[in-house]
Formats: structure tokens, sequence, C-alpha cells
């Protein structure tokens, strides 16, 4: 089976290959297609269109919102949810939407430049992996982001993200429930949608997608100092977003998510030591400046035999108190959100191949 992985995040996107039957496995790490996009946008002069589909904000929000401060700025209605889920923030940000079909038009008018919004860019993600040798050519397509979904008016994007975790894990606590096919994900999940579909023509092979949170759990939990360990606390410090969990016997006892730039080694160090007691709320964490959490139980910190960091910040935990060692899965941390996304497409298949014989 040839599979392309591929984890977009603020800073970067990791990009792994592995062609199983011939025991090959390539990797990349590359500038996130959001801050390549940002700099190629600023470089643009006088009015934009931009159209495309939801992609990872941020850095090309910021570029967008500066630029209509002295021209125009045209947007697709699609390509709007990169900047707010809400049109009219976008509006009173001084953009202009219009519907997806018109948006053509505007970039053949005098004055405009066109801008395309994605998190999967086809012909880069071509000249990567021709890059390592072989073809442009896949079994299997995976890719995972974080996507908090469009929550229904009223309810904050945050108690709706994780309303929808909670609803896969208490029915089946394991980090691979948030993997998706592309024919079977939620419409809410409008970011993994609108990579699916760029995905969709790149391969005509199967496409998966994942909340890269839980892909970089489920790929910490193969690396060698938690892959035997009942009862271990990984962490994955991201460029954005921390998520750390409690695992028990493969399965999920709890989780917690927060920005990276709010986080310190010390409240890192209280927050593992009360998510393996179980003490940790959603409400609480969120009350704090957090994500938010998932708890179903603790085990108490004398039964976790190992706590593992991954994540290209990880460093934050450098001279922990606790007894915090660096992971490596597939031996390059960089490589834990594509690992455990490989491993939950494994999986899955191998759970749909023993229930069809």
């Amino acid at each position: 089976m040839r599979s392309l992985l591929v984890d977009v995040g603020a800073g970067t996107m990791d990009v792994l290959y592995e062609d199983d039957g011939a025991g090959l496995q390539y990797k990349a790490v590359v500038r996130s297609p959001v801050q390549s996009l940002a700099e190629a946008a600023a470089q643009i002069p006088g009015n934009l269109a931009v159209s495309g589909l939801e992609m990872g904000g941020g850095p090309i929000t910021e570029v967008l919102r500066e630029r209509c401060r002295s021209h125009e700025v045209v947007i697709s209605a699609s390509a709007s949810a990169t900047l707010h889920h809400d049109p009219e923030r976008v509006r009173e940000w001084g953009l202009t939407i219009v519907d997806d079909d018109d948006i053509d038009d505007w970039t053949r008018r005098p004055g405009f430049s066109g801008l395309t919004l994605g998190d999967l860019e086809p012909e880069r993600l071509r000249s990567i992996v021709t890059a390592f040798g072989v073809p442009f050519d896949f079994d299997v397509f995976g890719f995972c982001a974080q996507d908090h979904g469009v929550p229904p008016p009223g309810e904050s994007h945050l108690d709706y993200r994780h309303r929808l975790f909670r609803a896969r894990l208490d029915d089946k606590p394991r980090p691979e429930q948030l993997l998706y096919r592309d024919s079977e994900l939620p419409r809410t999940f409008n970011r993994l949608a609108g990579a699916s579909r760029i995905a969709k023509r790149i391969t005509a092979g199967e496409v998966w997608v994942m909340d890269s949170g839980m892909a970089a759990i489920l790929g910490a939990s193969l690396d060698e100092n938690a892959r035997h360990c009942r009862r271990c606390l990984l962490l994955d410090v991201a460029t954005s977003h921390t998520v750390g969990a409690l695992l028990e016997n493969g399965q999920i006892a709890g989780f917690f998510e927060y920005h990276t730039r709010d986080i310190t080694r010390q409240r890192l160090e209280v927050l593992l030591e009360a998510l393996a007691e179980g003490r940790l709320t959603h409400e609480g964490i969120l009350a704090e400046g957090g994500h938010g959490a998932y708890i179903r139980h603790g085990v108490g910190r004398s039964a976790v035999e190992a706590i593992v960091a991954t994540g290209p910040k990880r460093d934050l935990l450098r001279g922990s108190r606790l007894p915090v060692v660096f992971g490596a899965p597939l031996g390059d941390n960089m490589m834990t959100g594509t690992g455990g996304l490989l491993e939950a497409i494994r999986r899955r298949k191998a759970s749909e191949h023993k229930a069809e014989g």
C-alpha cells in the first residue's frame, strides 16, 4: 500500500510517504501553506480577488485585513470561512463577500489579482513527493489539521468542538475515533472537507481526514517510551496548539487542549498531574484560557508509567520537575501527527477487514 500522509499545522507541513510493500518510507518538513501563502499575498500589489476553500487562518487573515485598509479585497463565500465563520464579521473588516460562482469574474477585472486559499497545494506536494524519487501516485491519502467545526448560533466554537469529540469518544474512547473517510465526514468540519475535496483531485485512491491533535496523541503513543506502557501521559506541543492526553490500555482516559502561546512549563506540569488524577474539567480549562478538556477518569499520578512529549515546541518541558522524556515516533519528532494518522488508517482498515471476513 502506497500512502501519503500530510499534517498541516500553523508553522509546518509535515509529509510522510510510505510504500509498505517495498519497505520504503520518506519524510519532509516544510513551511505550512498558510505561512507561505500569507507571504506571497503580501507581495501581490493592488486589489485582491480571493477564491478557494477554508484553510488555517492566522497569518493570511492578518494580510487580508491589512490590505483592506488601502485596497479592495473581494472574497468568495467559501474562502471567507478562513477568516471567520460569521460573514458579518468578515464584512466588518472591510472585505466584500461574493458567491463562489462569481469570484472568477473578479479575478479578470482590471486592477485585481487572484489568490486561492486551501490547505493543500497539489503542485507543491507533487514537487515534494517527486523529489523523494517516487511517483506521485497513492493508494491512500491522509490529511490532518485542527478543525473546530461550524457551531450553531449561540454556541462557542470551543464548546462545540468538545461536544463533537465527546459524541465520538464516549462511544469508543480511542484516538482513531477522530478519523473519517472523506465520504463519512460530518458536514460541520468545513476545513477538513475542503482539504478532502482537494485531495480527491490529487488521487484516485482512498482519502482519509483526521483531527491533528488526536493524530498526534496516537502518534506519540507509538514512541518506544510509551508503546509498551499500560498507562501513559502524552503531550504534543505544537507551534500554536498544545494537547495532552492520558491513555490507559490504548484508550483515552482524558485530554486537554491549550494555545501554546498561553502556556508555561510550570502550568503544563500542573495540568499533567491533574489529568493523571482526573481532576480537570472542561469548564475549568476554559475559565483559565485553555481550549477545554475531556475527562473520563483518572488513574493516579503513581500509576503513570511514562510521560512522553513530542512536537516542535516540546523544549518547553526541558528541565521539568516531572520525568518527561522526548519522544520520536517513526524515529522523528516531527512525524508525530503523520505517524498517528497512518496508524489510525491501518487500524480502521484492519477492523473493516476483520468485520468483512
